[in-house]
């Protein structure tokens, strides 16, 4: 099982990494999730039925209101997270990042279980690393880095309860 997981994962990263995915996705993939997401109660994402997936819950960074991001992850450790901001390896950092930075302090929403969390931004000392572990989960995926031109902002979410 674990080999047609990796499997089914490689062809969808290959797919997510196309011109046409990175130009359709955007538009039809937020509401995709928040559909399914409205109807299991945030039970399932669609994107967690092929990938580890999450939902944010952080701070506006202007706003100060609370904004919910469906975003894939990579489990680290017991209870630690890793959420990279390629944002469809569109030119601009996703509005999240923003929030985190600003608010590191947040929760997630992982299988409907809501956990408080803080996010600290990964710095270039162990950017490298990094990378290599999410790669090894998520292979190819440091391709929306060199596709957007810019340095994404990864962040470890750490449970604080």
């Amino acid at each position: 099982m674990p080999s047609l997981v990796r499997g089914v994962r490689g062809a969808v990263a290959r797919f997510s990494r196309t011109r046409f995915f990175r130009r359709v996705g955007p538009t039809v993939m937020p509401p995709l999730e928040r559909g399914i997401g409205w109807l299991t109660r945030g039970r399932i994402q669609m994107s967690g039925l092929l990938v580890p997936s999450l939902v944010l819950h952080s701070t506006g960074a202007r706003s100060g209101l609370e904004r919910d991001t469906a975003l894939m992850y990579c489990p680290e450790g017991a209870d630690g997270m890793l959420v990279t901001g390629s944002n469809f390896a569109r030119d601009n950092h996703p509005a999240w990042t923003a929030n985190l930075l600003a608010h590191p302090d947040a929760a997630v929403s992982v299988r409907g279980r809501r956990i408080a969390v803080r996010a600290s931004l990964i710095g270039d000392d162990e950017r490298e690393d990094v990378w290599r572990f999410i790669e090894g989960q998520w292979p190819g995926y440091r391709g929306y880095e060199r596709a957007s031109g810019r340095i994404l902002r990864i962040f470890r979410l750490t449970p604080t309860g």
